[in-house]
């Protein structure tokens, strides 16, 4: 079965060229013309793949990437006329995969593409369990251990654990884990991150020290530490 495709472009001349130039590829396409069809069809598709245009009549493309991302199963490439840096590296921090400017090669959108599929398959097929310690993180579960005891979190909490988990040992900035955790809500602010932060030490650490799990490095984000 061929890999699907979600082209997101308020431009019909800009979905035909990229409709033709992936089903030459051999892919299946589904397309959208602004966000609310966006959501609607990547939520009955399930697409592989999602191109995203930034500049949508109904809402910014950059807030519907953290939606779009959601389960983290799907590859996003941004697909846009902007092409300031800080618009890159928020696309990017928010979870897409790649930044392709307008106008662009159809190759080299292609290759780009195979790329960022090819990224993806080998993340999917990753362990899905992390050990820190005695504290056991099932990611697909949405369970946690400690020892043979399971710790009882809340949503929000295993959304920020799971972030933090998935890079170990890697500092995740605090407007990274909130445009994941928080992306698709109303008005996410970094003192819910430190609430969810705070109530995940008092579950994680006990009675290790505060930040022995969960390190905070100030001014920048959190990681979770690798060592028991």
């Amino acid at each position: 079965m061929p890999a699907k495709i979600l082209v997101i472009d308020d431009e019909i001349a800009i979905r035909r060229l990229l409709r033709n130039t992936l089903e030459r590829a051999g892919y299946a396409v589904v397309e959208a013309g602004n966000a609310r069809e966006a959501i609607a069809t990547a939520a009955a598709e399930h697409p592989n793949a999602i191109l995203l245009d930034l500049g949508l009549p109904d809402r910014d493309g950059l807030g519907l990437i953290p939606m779009l991302r959601s389960g983290g199963e799907t590859t996003i490439l941004v697909v846009s006329a902007r092409d300031a840096t800080d618009e890159k590296v928020a696309a990017l921090d928010l979870g897409a995969d790649d930044f392709v400017t307008k106008p662009f090669d159809t190759e080299e959108l292609l290759a780009r593409l195979r790329v960022a599929l090819r990224h993806r398959l080998l993340s999917a097929s990753e362990p899905k369990i992390v050990r820190r310690g005695d504290l056991t993180i099932d990611l697909d579960r949405r369970v946690v251990h400690r020892g043979d005891r399971e710790l009882h979190l809340t949503r929000k909490e295993h959304d920020v654990l799971a972030i933090l988990a998935r890079q170990i040992g890697r500092v995740i900035t605090h407007d990274r884990i909130i445009a994941a955790a928080w992306g698709g809500e109303e008005d996410p602010r970094i003192e819910y991150l430190r609430i969810v932060i705070r109530n995940l030490r008092q579950k994680l650490e006990a009675p290790e020290p505060v930040g022995s799990v969960i390190a905070n490095e100030l001014g920048v984000g959190y990681r979770l530490r690798p060592d028991g």
